[in-house]
């Protein structure tokens, strides 16, 4: 479990604002008054967590906890890095939740309609705890990117989801993983909306050749910062 603490301090010159016009959605949903902090009670900070109980063998690995009939179609990369606060601390024990897109681009959900195929020997989503040392590692397919109804002919680069949560359920920080050397990136409003260059280039994955597995899967590597002035943007 993570220490009783709380983190209220963020750096807006490094976050996305509530309002960025060229994300259209946020038009919308950015709140249109002033927001009102509230303080936080025992109760809300000191549970209830999430631990290791629910998490079974093969929840970080997407390329297995899927399979029906065969291996999921794609590349296979595996997924690694550190959760940790703004001092470098290791968070451990904590849960990271990820979803994404398959090798084509589609979400396994009702309302993506995209026109690429399902694959349904990958569910695009699962979960792990950081170790004792705030580490994490998943086996995954890449995604691809995909078609979104921003502005004309949008697309998203390719990008992995990622929830941390914190010491209870108020605690979560939400944000993307990209990959390195993406074309899409300069066009993509999303990062974009991110007003900070170091701030972007920290959703960006590092190709770690350390991490790849020989004639099995390449190996990227993602930190995590869940608080302070240099927390990772959230998305």
């Amino acid at each position: 479990m993570m220490p009783l603490q709380t983190y209220n301090w963020l750096d807006w010159s490094v976050q996305p604002p509530y309002l960025y016009e060229p994300y259209r959605s946020t038009v919308f949903r950015s709140p249109q008054k002033p927001l009102i902090p509230l303080k936080q009670k025992l109760s809300e900070l000191t549970g209830p967590v999430y631990g290791g109980d629910e998490i079974s063998p093969l929840d970080n690995d997407l390329t297995r906890n899927a399979v029906k009939n065969g291996e999921p179609l794609g590349e296979r990369i595996i997924v690694t890095g550190q959760v940790m606060d703004d001092t470098g601390k290791p968070i451990p024990h904590t849960l990271i939740e990820v979803w994404q897109a398959n090798a084509a681009g589609r979400y396994m959900h009702k309302v993506d309609q995209h026109d690429a195929p399902l694959d349904p020997n990958f569910h695009g989503a699962g979960r792990m705890l950081t170790d004792k040392d705030g580490r994490y590692h998943f086996t995954t397919i890449r995604p691809g990117a995909y078609p979104w109804q921003n502005h004309p002919n949008a697309w998203r680069p390719s990008h992995i989801h990622f929830s941390v949560f914190g010491v209870n359920f108020l605690q979560r920080l939400v944000t993307q993983m990209y990959f390195p050397g993406d074309p899409l990136l300069p066009l993509d409003p999303i990062f974009n909306g991110i007003p900070d260059g170091d701030g972007r280039n920290s959703l960006i994955s590092r190709y770690d050749h350390d991490v790849t597995t020989p004639g099995w899967a390449l190996g990227f590597r993602f930190d995590i910062v869940v608080c302070g002035p240099r927390q990772t943007p959230f998305e």
